[in-house]
């Protein structure tokens, strides 16, 4: 169902040696790459046609308008479950918590008396938010996308969903109701590459953004990449995953079920358990078959998920060892169900979200904790963070100098502007100056 990898004994290999050793998924975005050029050159010569015809050919409806009408989005929320309401009522209202709290505010240093460097954040003008529709639907992407662009304060927020034949052509309701208790009403039947080159170039009904965000296939990544500078994006998202590091203190039972949870996204979702118990190892195999068969996504998810090469059993020395294990695997989620799990945590570099102890699964993080769900995956939060109020900011430096403050440091600038052989950038400080350089 999942295989081993037994990393116990000799000493751990050190960076990409250790990094080799370990489960990952093929996410090959540079061959999607010509997959998708076609398409958004498309898209940028025949605008919504173009994103139409395409849907059509992927999604298998054909559109009038890929702008979803007011009165559907209504609709929606008005149809809506009142327990499906007031759960997304309760994650938009923890996630306005956590993400109110990240604003940047205006900052000012003195550098010298005079002299004065501001950093402001600006948010930026317009964004694109793009909402999977393919094996699920997910509402809390729209919560985990819009929140935080709100609370940067762009002005401009557009999401967009693949169309869905069984409602319509439009995207799924429960989409369209989460956009409408948010209060974003520019909402469109767009998705994949198609959708992600519509934002960029925009099109008659779609005016272009400055930057896309959220989470998609290996499509939307590609596409990602190949219009990046054209617009901004957040990252490049792969198969989603989860790695638990664990000791013999961890309930089996609890493991094996977060194990299958984050299997049932998708056959190429990652699980990986890490522990130094080869008790713990054989009696979380043990649960996982039970828990599976109880559950549904089993066959066309789950099993092949587990068995495939991006999932595994590590068995490692120590919970040292562990460490150094999920620092070089860098997970999207990385859960510690360890004793004392909160020093342990506390020792972790790399990871898109740690999640702390028996009561923190990352179910709760994908919906109810507050914090948010699109996270780097990869390998890449080594590197890089997860969506936040950040994500939708930029920082504009402000310079203020007077003349006495620009005289003190002028020797300084012009004497490196000649150490790069740019005289030039000196000569534009002596010139305030009548061309001499003022004494110090």
């Amino acid at each position: 169902m999942i295989s081993r990898i037994d990393l116990r004994g000799d000493a751990l290999p050190e960076g990409g040696a250790l990094r080799d050793l370990l489960p990952r998924a093929e996410f090959d975005v540079e061959a999607a790459l010509e997959t998708v050029r076609p398409i958004c050159e498309d898209v940028r010569h025949r605008g919504s046609a173009a994103v139409i015809e395409w849907g059509e050919k992927f999604d298998g409806v054909r559109l009038e308008s890929i702008r979803v009408p007011a009165g559907a989005i209504a609709k929606a929320v008005e149809q809506l479950d009142p327990a499906v309401r007031a759960a997304l009522e309760e994650s938009i209202r923890r996630a306005r918590l956590v993400h109110r709290e990240q604003r940047r505010t205006t900052h000012t240093t003195q550098v010298v008396p005079g002299g004065t460097v501001t950093e402001k954040w600006v948010p930026v003008e317009r964004v694109g938010l793009y909402v999977p529709g393919g094996r699920s639907v997910y509402p809390s992407s729209v919560v985990m996308n819009v929140v935080p662009a709100q609370e940067a304060g762009v002005e401009g927020i557009a999401v967009a969903s693949p169309p869905q034949k069984d409602f319509g052509g439009l995207p799924h309701p429960t989409i369209l109701a989460a956009c409408a208790l948010l209060g974003v009403d520019e909402v469109y039947a767009a998705g994949g590459a198609q959708a992600v080159a519509m934002f960029a170039y925009g099109t008659a009904e779609c005016l272009p953004v400055d930057l896309v965000t959220g989470p998609g296939n290996i499509y939307v990544a590609a596409a990602k990449r190949l219009l990046k500078g054209r617009i901004g994006i957040d990252a490049e998202a792969g198969p989603t995953e989860i790695a638990i590091l664990a000791d013999s203190t961890a309930d089996p039972v609890h493991v094996a079920a977060d194990l299958i949870s984050q299997a049932e996204h998708d056959p190429m979702a990652a699980a990986v358990l890490v522990t130094d118990s080869e008790e713990l190892a054989a009696a979380t195999e043990a649960e996982l078959k039970p828990q599976i068969a109880a559950t549904k996504h089993v066959t066309d998810r789950i099993e092949p998920a587990l068995a495939g090469r991006q999932s595994a059993i590590v068995l490692v020395n120590d919970l040292a060892d562990g460490l150094k294990v999920v620092d070089a695997y860098a997970a999207e989620h990385l859960e510690i169900q360890t004793a004392d799990a909160a020093a342990v945590a506390d020792r972790v570099r790399n990871a898109g979200a740690i999640f702390v102890g028996p009561w923190s699964p990352v179910s709760l993080g994908d919906y109810c904790a507050g914090s948010n769900h699109v996270l780097p995956t990869g390998g890449c939060a080594c590197h890089s963070s997860g969506l936040s109020v950040q994500s939708f900011l930029r920082g504009i430096h402000i310079v203020d100098y007077t003349r006495d403050a620009l005289a003190e440091v002028t020797h300084h600038v012009v004497t490196l502007a000649e150490a790069e052989d740019l005289p030039a950038h000196g000569a534009a400080l002596k010139a305030r100056f009548g061309w001499k350089v003022p004494q110090q």
